[in-house]
């Protein structure tokens, strides 16, 4: 969905000519995800973690069909 001076744009999955330029602006892993795998009275545990790898993105731009859009604000 792209607004562009007050008309409304809703795509269907997406807006036909639009392109979004992004700045990455941190690469990091979330917090640990512990996984236990237990069979009672069958001598079975299994213990594991696991952590996602996550890009923190900052929008820079959007464009519509060439025009392009005021920038963004940054958020912390």
């Amino acid at each position: 969905m792209v607004s562009n001076d007050g008309k409304l744009k809703i795509g269907n999955p997406t807006v036909k000519d639009t392109s979004v330029v992004a700045t990455c602006k941190s690469q990091f892993k979330d917090d640990k995800v512990i996984i236990f795998k237990y069979k009672p009275k069958g001598r079975y545990n299994v213990k594991s973690g696991h952590r996602q790898l996550k890009t923190r993105l900052v929008i820079d731009e959007i464009s519509l069909g060439g025009a392009k859009k005021a920038k963004a604000a940054a958020k912390p």
